[in-house]
């Protein structure tokens, strides 16, 4: 037997248990009657295996009561227990509904506007390609190379939604074969691209890596989220997600290279997401690839970090100057408020 609020399924087998209390007659008895498995006619009575016709037909022989009168039962059980699973469903994925950033989607354009719950359940099982929303706890489904998302945070649907968004976006995205080696080669090229202004970078970084089979997808914040960026397959590509509204050169150019570094590293892919010595090797390896780590160390060691010298190295270092602030910045070497007029704030149009 099943339940919802509104409907509950019986199956057959509650009466035919019913009919055999009645006479007395043990289910081994029963099974052999009617020429079926114990395991079978267990299943029957507890509704786990459909009636069919040919048992209805049995069933009269043995029983006594008409076959269409279990053939009747069993079609009311399986409506009742269609409606039960819906209504469940749908009760699961109003709560999950209302923990979704559903207003910012609505105003970026993702997502149809609604103030009805179960239109916005409905929308965002759209949205997401699933039959319910509970079925975005299923790793399979929801993979990148960030960490495990979970149904039951907040952020992590949040995270989900930005996730499918760049999914969608970049579907419309024609891309070469896969090709590692060839964004390997591909890095210092990219690297050069610091020193350019956002509408001179973006389509040459983006023709750069879909010769490598790579989607790059540009998209707002989502509240919430904490998330700066996302790697993921998605069928025959590889998805790099980024969000850019504000962002400051340094940290662009960070994000971007931690998540190729995903790519190269081989993190993308895993169902289990990736873990903390991924995402810290991937720290490292962006950070050595924008700054050499022996000269930033000699730099360092020079203890001169006037704006003439910060700009001389970024200039040998073939950089944007924003960059190595960041760097000297996280690392300690100055203080947050010092040289940020050297950094860059990038609005790129989504």
């Amino acid at each position: 037997m099943m339940r919802s609020r509104s409907y509950i399924a019986t199956p057959p087998g509650a009466t035919i248990k019913e009919q055999l209390e009645d006479r007395g007659m043990s289910q081994k008895e029963f099974a052999a009657r009617m020429d079926l498995s114990e395991k079978h006619v267990s299943k029957l009575i507890n509704g786990e295996v459909q009636l069919t016709p040919d048992v209805a037909v049995r069933l009269e022989t043995v029983l006594g009561v008409p076959a269409r009168f279990w053939s009747n039962l069993e079609a009311i059980y399986r409506e009742k227990l269609l409606k039960v699973e819906a209504e469940n469903a749908m009760d699961e994925d109003e709560a999950l509904a209302q923990q979704f950033p559903y207003s910012e989607m609505v105003k970026y354009r993702w997502i149809q506007a609604t103030k009805n719950l179960k239109e916005k359940v409905i929308y965002l099982r759209q949205y997401f390609g699933v039959v319910k929303l509970s079925l975005l706890g299923n790793e399979l489904i929801t993979k990148i190379a960030y960490r495990r998302l979970a149904i039951t945070d907040k952020s992590d649907l949040a995270t989900m939604a930005w996730v499918q968004e760049a999914k969608i976006q970049a579907r419309k995205i024609q891309t070469s074969p896969i090709n590692i080696k060839g964004l390997v080669s591909a890095i210092p090229e990219i690297r050069k691209m610091t020193v350019m202004k956002t509408d001179e970078f973006c389509p040459k970084i983006r023709t750069t890596l879909e010769n490598c089979g790579i989607a790059l997808v540009f998209l707002p914040h989502l509240k919430g989220s904490f998330l700066q960026g996302a790697t993921f397959l998605d069928g025959n590509k590889i998805v790099v997600g980024l969000t850019v509204r504000g962002k400051n050169a340094d940290k662009f150019w960070f994000s971007l290279f931690h998540e190729l570094a995903h790519i190269v590293l081989g993190h993308i892919g895993n169902i289990n997401g990736t873990t903390k010595k991924d995402e810290k090797d991937a720290d490292t390896w962006a950070g050595d690839i924008l700054i050499n780590p022996a000269e930033f160390a000699a730099f360092k060691l020079r203890g001169n970090y006037s704006e003439k010298n910060v700009l001389a190295f970024a200039k040998e270092q073939g950089i944007a100057p924003g960059i190595v602030v960041g760097r000297m910045q996280l690392e300690g070497m100055i203080k947050y408020s010092v040289l940020n007029n050297l950094k860059v704030k990038y609005e790129i149009k989504i």
